[in-house]
């Protein structure tokens, strides 16, 4: 477990240096910029590694019909996570499109997984994703995108279905099962 929450601390670290030390992270110009890029795929590989050598400690057993709300869940961060950039409607409703994406996925596999680890990885992220965007709004103004459109919800919808079965795939190669069983 030391691999995967030292991958936790490091992704922490990685994507908060800037909100937390401004400054520090300003004078490291553009190379600051590729050593955050060095430090978050390391910070991945670490969790990944990490997560599957971990120990399976059961801590809940979830119903079986979670993996139901899972991919439903998974669906909507997928689409989430594309409505910013696609200029969905939503995007002028929501601050933070892909940090709520983000917090999305990480509830949808907490409702799926009761063990340890997985309470580790996807709780720890959950709750980095959480103070960011508390940091963000605390840090800057929001200003809402001036054009938004349903163009950009259908975009948004098919890159992520795109995406969504890209990863279930990746999960099947993985040896698990995104649709239970």
């Amino acid at each position: 477990m030391t691999l995967l929450i030292a991958g936790i601390a490091l992704w922490w670290a990685a994507h908060l240096f800037k909100r937390v030390a401004p400054g520090l992270r300003g004078q490291m110009g553009t190379a600051g910029k590729g050593i955050a890029a060095v430090l978050i795929i390391g910070s991945v590989v670490m969790m990944v590694l990490g997560y599957k050598a971990a120990d399976f400690i059961p801590v809940w057993q979830p119903p079986s019909f979670m993996t139901h709300i899972n991919n439903l869940l998974m669906l909507f961060a997928f689409y989430l996570y594309g409505v910013g950039a696609a200029k969905g409607t939503l995007a002028a409703k929501i601050r933070h499109p892909q940090l709520t994406a983000f917090k999305t996925w990480a509830t949808a596999h907490l409702l799926v997984n009761g063990d340890v680890a997985s309470i580790l990885l996807f709780g720890g992220l959950l709750a980095w994703a959480v103070v960011s965007v508390i940091l963000i709004n605390r840090s800057t103004p929001w200003e809402r995108p001036a054009t938004v459109s349903v163009k950009g919800d259908i975009k948004a919808l098919i890159i992520g279905l795109v995406l969504m079965a890209i990863v279930m795939a990746i999960h099947v190669w993985a040896g698990v099962s995104p649709v239970g069983g």
